[in-house]
């Protein structure tokens, strides 16, 4: 540590992933302001302000409301720190989600703070989620989607000249940004607790209708924010009868909302969730299929804690914290083998991964995974290890992301990053 640090955190939906972060910087003397968009709840020793943007968009042309709203955050975030810099707080250092464009003129508020960004993703054109899935393009001809994809990454491109550093969580997240950039970003991921996040025996899980279930039971688990196709709900839905009837005795709770996070949205009046079922349902007992949709934390811990099974997809895109809190939990993984999940899961040994596009192969694979309980044992204990050896929280992730902090405040000023490098 280098000594006290007047910190600035910026992301619309404060804490976000500076949710162990600022109490962090708080406990150890740091003063750390907060700037948000949406509501917040209060967080002790930690100052939230608010921005509330004073117009809505008026442009007609889509395209140009990509980037108008962002235009509109940053404008609303950019009064809100003309306050702060008049009431006499200047930040040392600047650590800012910029996807929504938040931050994007505080270095003309604060020209000498040291800013970082949050790397969580980076659109491009080819090789990774845009083209991942043909079952659902984006829209549009493909040029038209290029430029949407452009318009989406350009509030973060317009960082890259004025950020000293930035954060990614994986390497897969950091691989996503432009070459000229990737240099200057360190891996260091939110963090799990795997102190509390850890396995369960007493686990007991009891549904509306009144059914009771506990690790006795066969319990298979699927989690996704949304029920939709950038985690593979319409690929695990099309492997759910084969893999019932394969084990006729298991149960399958599938967890996540109705909306649509990412990626194409359902036709009007309806909902991924209820397509893909539609898809299947004449093919199950549905008295053996719960859709939980959005679990209290604890009631969602202890679920995947009585979890045999727990089968988790997405697209080349961001990892979820679910993964790795089922991993922290002991629960057998099977992934899709997809570059996320291949930073984490090594097959055979704390997972096991399948093509995403063959639900076949993730119905035979789960139903060879449910009849070895030896192989689940092993699995569960390396799945735990990994959690703890690379994700911990306390020991691993807080400590590296306080460093990155203090380096981020001994950083010479910027030299400019020519905008051909990028």
């Amino acid at each position: 540590m280098i000594g006290s640090v007047n910190v600035l955190l910026v992301h619309q939906n404060f804490p976000g992933q500076f949710k162990h972060l600022a109490p962090a910087l708080v406990a150890r003397g740091d003063r750390v302001v907060a700037l948000a968009m949406n509501q917040s709840e209060p967080m002790d020793g930690v100052e939230i302000h608010r921005s509330t943007p004073r117009i809505g968009t008026g442009s007609q042309l889509s395209w140009a409301q990509e980037f108008e709203t962002k235009l509109i955050r940053g404008e609303a975030t950019f009064r809100t720190a003309l306050e702060l810099r008049a009431a006499g707080f200047e930040p040392d250092v600047i650590l800012a989600h910029p996807g929504w464009g938040d931050s994007l003129f505080l270095k003309d508020v604060w020209p000498q703070a040291r800013l970082a960004i949050y790397c969580e993703y980076f659109y491009a054109m080819a090789g990774g989620d845009a083209d991942f899935d043909p079952e659902f393009p984006l829209g549009d001809d493909q040029e038209a989607r290029n430029i949407r994809l452009k318009l989406k990454g350009l509030p973060q491109k317009l960082h890259f000249s004025m950020a000293n550093r930035g954060l990614a969580p994986t390497e897969f997240q950091k691989s996503t940004y432009p070459a000229g950039f990737r240099d200057r970003i360190t891996v260091v991921h939110d963090g799990i607790d795997t102190r509390t996040i850890r396995p369960i025996t007493t686990g007991r899980i009891t549904t509306g209708n009144g059914l009771s279930v506990t690790r006795d039971d066969e319990v298979i688990t699927f989690v996704a924010r949304n029920l939709e196709p950038y985690r593979g709900y319409h690929i695990f839905m099309r492997a759910l009868p084969a893999l019932l009837r394969a084990r006729p005795n298991a149960r399958v709770f599938i967890i996540g909302n109705n909306g649509t996070g990412y990626g194409a949205r359902p036709p009007e009046g309806s909902n991924w969730r209820d397509i893909f079922l539609r898809e299947v349902k004449d093919q199950l007992d549905m008295s053996r299929v719960h859709f939980a949709g959005s679990l209290a934390y604890p009631v969602f811990l202890e679920l995947l804690s009585i979890s045999r099974l727990h089968i988790y997809l997405t697209y080349p895109f961001v990892l979820s914290w679910s993964l790795l809190e089922a991993m922290a939990l002991g629960t057998p993984i099977l992934a899709s083998d997809t570059a996320p999940l291949r930073e984490v899961i090594q097959h055979g040994e704390n997972g096991m991964l399948f093509p995403f596009f063959d639900p076949v192969a993730l119905a035979d694979q789960g139903a060879a995974m449910l009849a070895d309980d030896a192989l689940r044992r092993r699995l569960s204990e390396n799945a735990r290890s990994t959690a703890v050896e690379r994700y911990d929280l306390k020991d691993v992730c807080l400590p590296r992301q306080l460093a990155f902090v203090d380096g981020l405040a001994q950083d010479s000023p910027l030299p400019p990053i020519l905008e051909n490098d990028l």
